[in-house]
């Protein structure tokens, strides 16, 4: 049973303790009293507000994801408190900004978790944030949702995930690549689990659609010094040089290729170009011919996603350019806000159930409808190859619909094996 909305209007640290003890009474209470623990939020009476929680990089070295991501978040609660709440009663939002530092991550998880007893966190950036919050969640029984791409394979019944995985972004990518550019592909990554589990599911892609990685080459995160790949990429000639590269240090790195002339002789696709918004950063001329795959590009045509962009950009400046990782948040608050719903509490197992009975909740997002896939606890969701433009964006070539997380769907059941608590890999 689909519980669906069409428009963006369809809705209804720890403060000091004085004592040693105090500190050690307030904590223990929390625990006897939720702290997320079997409930992971008591349904709130009607009025009453119900806490919910998010951790992002409103600052950092990473904030060119997170900025979005954050208004995104503002944005969403907004629209669920302004259309009559969850269950009559509005969301009282507690936001920490993590800074791109991963104690940080940490440290709040543990707040929020020990004090505020929320009803639902988001939040994570990279899959390094994520891993570092997610024991934690998952320790005191609170349901948590990551709405960031990422490498995929998580399988975790508290964990759901709106962001695209390989098995839909790189599946579409890679193939295309080969088939319009040629089959010599290049990976150069980032490197953390990322950008190394992204270049492993690249070879595979490559070898099902008859190409070859020549070559491989992870940069660190901080790093902006990209000489030894460029040299590499001269001798080695490829067809395709596929960037997983994450980050504003990273933006260097086209800036060199272009320079150096090698956009007249390979051409670049990558799965994270532009979540940073480096297409309005870059010049036309220093981003031209690069592909990437999303399931948003703000210049889809639907009804949704113009009164999306309108509101985004009447709300945080018409030079906002609304990114994939902005638009995957908005989903994630309103699929947890449909679910609460759909169980009539926001007790955390029923509103588990309420994601995994029948065929999920769908929703229909700025980017086309979006299901939370029961078993996998990941979205079905549209994907649309684009290139880049001379107007600081994209222009979409082909969109395929529904396109379902294959590999999690594969190796993750939560609804057979609820017990289940891994990261697969291919």
């Amino acid at each position: 049973m689909h519980d669906q909305r069409s428009t963006i209007k369809s809705r209804a640290w720890w403060a000091p303790a004085l004592a040693v003890l105090a500190f050690i009474a307030l904590a223990l209470g929390v625990a006897a009293c939720g702290g997320g623990g079997d409930s992971g939020g008591d349904t709130a009476s009607s009025g009453e507000e119900i806490v919910v929680g998010s951790l992002l990089d409103a600052t950092g070295p990473l904030n060119i994801y997170g900025k979005e991501m954050t208004n995104a978040t503002k944005m969403a609660i907004d629209d669920i408190n302004e259309n009559g709440g969850v269950l009559d009663s509005k969301l009282k939002l507690v936001d920490f900004d993590t800074q791109s530092d991963d104690t940080k991550y940490t440290q709040y998880a543990n707040q929020l978790a020990l004090q505020e007893d929320p009803a639902v966190v988001m939040g994570g950036v990279t899959s390094a944030s994520r891993e570092a919050v997610r024991p934690i969640f998952d320790r005191n029984k609170i349901l948590y949702f990551y709405n960031e791409q990422y490498e995929g394979g998580v399988c975790d019944q508290d964990t759901f995930a709106t962001g695209v995985v390989p098995s839909q972004q790189l599946a579409a990518l890679i193939p295309w690549a080969i088939e319009n550019i040629g089959p010599k592909l290049y990976v150069v990554a980032a490197e953390y689990n990322y950008g190394e589990i992204s270049a492993d599911c690249v070879k595979k892609y490559a070898e099902e659609a008859g190409g070859t990685v020549v070559g491989t080459e992870f940069v660190p995160l901080e790093s902006s010094d990209f000489s030894s790949v460029i040299s590499h990429l001269q001798t080695t000639k490829p067809d395709v040089v596929v960037s997983l590269l994450v980050g504003g240090e990273h933006i260097p790195f086209y800036r060199t290729f272009n320079a150096t002339g090698l956009n007249s002789e390979m051409k670049i696709v990558s799965p994270t170009f532009g979540l940073g918004n480096e297409q309005v950063v870059l010049p036309p001329n220093e981003s031209k011919d690069i592909t990437v795959a999303y399931p948003y590009i703000e210049s889809l045509d639907n009804p949704v996603n113009k009164e999306f962009v309108k509101e985004y950009k009447a709300r945080f400046g018409d030079g906002a350019y609304v990114t994939d990782s902005a638009v995957t948040v908005w989903n994630g608050w309103h699929i947890w806000a449909d679910a609460v719903e759909k169980a009539g509490t926001t007790d955390r197992e029923a509103v588990i159930d309420a994601m995994q009975d029948g065929s999920g909740i769908s929703f229909d997002s700025p980017s086309g409808t979006v299901t939370m896939e029961p078993g996998s606890h990941h979205v079905a969701q549209d994907i649309s190859i684009a290139t880049t433009n001379d107007k600081h964006g994209f222009t979409v070539i082909s969109t395929k619909e529904n396109v379902p997380p294959a590999y999690e769907n594969e190796v993750c059941d939560l609804v057979k094996d609820p017990s289940t608590n891994q990261q697969f890999t291919p």
